[in-house]
């Protein structure tokens, strides 16, 4: 799809940031052909087989061979995405970020001294949204430790990042995945937009942006395979999705939220300590 100049000029601007409204039952929506990063090219899996221009770290670890998961440029998958204004605050209410790896990698991260949390969704951003990762039908298990969360990923498997808006308000989410911008693909900073998410309603993101239509899906991979190291941007961040959460200005995300909500429900008509005697009328 190709958009007319003014409006590519208004989205790399950010006067328009994308417009996502997804279900459980749908296909995420999500950019358009200006972000478009196209598929990694190919690199031969030998461990002698080093890219003459490589920067230093992907030849080092072509030669180690660095353990563990990250994400590749999976099939591609069906995903429409609008455009919409928002103008957010200028700085992220919260920054949030989730580890992931296989459960070797996890038990050698967390020396085995880590607390089950429970599947799937668990809140973020002071109550703001809940997120999680899901594989296939059903969302990865959680695991804490050292103040950190992680989720155990299986090779060759396709996940989604989950995010539900639990405020009164829209919110905007700009998501990482492997230190790489969901959308564009290059390096992330919560300077970039990202995704709107109106209250109530649940962000589904399959994968990294293709088109206005379609997705990469995020697909867990060894690292010598991941999107990162093909497209030779380096595997530093390999093993962590990031999430920065924006409000919008002028707008008061907790304006009857949750806990207004049961303040209210909680009121007492009769809070004053009562008459030693009842008067008569």
């Amino acid at each position: 799809m190709k958009y007319p100049a003014l409006l590519k000029k208004l989205i790399q601007s950010g006067s328009l940031t994308l417009l996502s409204i997804a279900l459980w039952s749908c296909a995420v929506p999500e950019p358009s052909g200006v972000y478009s990063p196209g598929a990694p090219a190919p690199v031969a899996d030998s461990p002698n087989f080093i890219l003459k221009d490589a920067p230093p770290e992907q030849i080092e670890m072509r030669k180690t061979r660095r353990p563990g998961i990250a994400t590749k440029w999976g099939d591609e998958v069906k995903s429409k995405v609008g455009f919409t204004s928002f103008n957010r605050n200028s700085k992220p209410v919260a920054v949030e970020r989730i580890y992931y790896n296989d459960k070797e990698g996890i038990e050698a991260m967390t020396g085995n001294y880590w607390k089950y949390s429970g599947s799937g969704m668990q809140k973020a951003a002071n109550g703001l949204v809940e997120w999680g990762i899901k594989s296939g039908w059903r969302s990865l298990k959680n695991v804490h430790a050292d103040g950190k969360r992680f989720v155990i990923g299986r090779k060759g498997s396709n996940y989604a990042i989950v995010v539900k808006n639990l405020a009164h308000s829209r919110l905007e989410v700009v998501l990482s995945v492997d230190g790489l911008d969901v959308l564009t693909g290059k390096p992330a900073s919560i300077k970039k937009r990202g995704y709107i998410i109106q209250p109530g309603q649940t962000l589904v993101v399959k994968g990294f942006r293709k088109s206005a239509d379609a997705v990469a899906a995020f697909q867990f991979s060894s690292v010598a395979d991941s999107y990162t190291n093909l497209s030779r941007r380096g595997t530093k961040n390999v093993g962590v999705i990031g999430m920065a959460v924006f409000t919008e200005k002028g707008v008061s995300p907790w304006r009857y939220g949750a806990s207004e909500i049961k303040r209210r429900g909680g009121a007492n008509p009769f809070a004053d300590a009562p008459m030693l005697r009842a008067r008569e009328s």
